[in-house]
């Protein structure tokens, strides 16, 4: 079945406006992207973030008369002096399932890790390989972007095995399932968003981890220490929490931070300076991460 699908470009102080105006007449799905390329990571807790420049997307039923729709949406735009011009159009039915695989291949990470979408098989080039199963999902986290990517390239040469890990923002999973099948003893994802740790929990069991593994609101501190600890979210997030995420480690511990821009680093390493000994940061693309030892 096709549906009639709308998009409104808005700047932000205009999206929800419009998001509720879709919802009021009719929309049986909304969602918002963004409109230019700005990047937009893990909000802090209680925080909500959206794009400057927002695409607002709608899907009504196959029998919405597209004209009629045009006309109602022109008029309470107006109505709301929100300068945006719908574009409507007909959006066939097609196997959603599978659209996705399109664009999400099996992706390395160093030298033994590789996440791959089930039902998509491992590359010849793959030797001695750790898989971790993961589809994209509502929570942040697939392996696709650089910051994660660059955490993951980490664990796969860290000295994992019988360690204990502490994924702070956890998102999807990805960075302490990718630890459990890299060796790790025991890990516990932390997030304050209780979609994550749905998602979490989920792609664990998809992983046969899920035993290993302990998921907690941010809220509630974790019960020990551990040997490693990561935190990929916002890097002004990173340094409100440098003293918490700080005594997470054990004496001699390891920390991983990523989630900073290139321009941001050199404040991210003044707030964890005084509890670590910090390593040369790693770039990939405008991206870096930070990682040390607990003094």
């Amino acid at each position: 079945m096709p549906w009639v699908q709308v998009h409104i470009p808005v700047e932000k102080a205009a999206a929800q406006a419009v998001e509720l105006l879709l919802e009021t007449i009719g929309a049986i799905s909304i969602t918002l992207t963004d409109a230019g390329d700005e990047p937009q990571l893990e909000p802090a807790p209680g925080e909500e973030r959206i794009w400057s420049e927002t695409v607002v997307t709608a899907l009504f039923e196959s029998e919405t008369d597209r004209q009629q729709l045009r006309s109602a949406l022109e008029t309470a735009l107006d109505q709301l002096n929100i300068n945006a011009t719908p574009v409507i159009e007909v959006l066939e039915e097609q196997e959603w399932e599978r659209a996705w695989l399109d664009d999400f291949k099996p992706m390395r990470f160093g030298e033994r890790l590789w996440v791959v979408p089930r039902g998509l098989q491992l590359p010849d080039e793959a030797t001695d390989p750790v898989v971790m199963t993961l589809d994209p999902g509502l929570a942040f986290g697939t392996g696709t972007h650089p910051t994660t990517a660059l955490c993951l390239e980490w664990l796969d040469q860290a000295d994992l095995p019988g360690k204990d890990v502490i994924d702070f923002g956890c998102g999807s999973g990805i960075l302490a399932i990718a630890a459990l099948l890299l060796g790790a003893r025991q890990a516990t994802g932390i997030d304050h968003d209780p979609q994550a740790l749905i998602a979490s929990e989920q792609n664990a069991e998809e992983n046969g981890v899920l035993d290993r593994l302990v998921l907690q609101n941010s809220d509630t501190p974790p019960q020990k220490s551990a040997d490693i600890v990561m935190a990929n979210i916002l890097a002004s997030v990173l340094i409100d929490l440098s003293t918490q995420l700080a005594s997470l480690p054990r004496q001699g511990g390891r920390i991983a931070l990523s989630g900073i821009l290139a321009d941001q680093a050199e404040d991210v390493r003044a707030a964890f300076d005084p509890y670590f000994r910090l390593e040369a940061t790693q770039n990939l693309d405008d991206w870096v991460l930070i990682t040390g030892t607990k003094r």
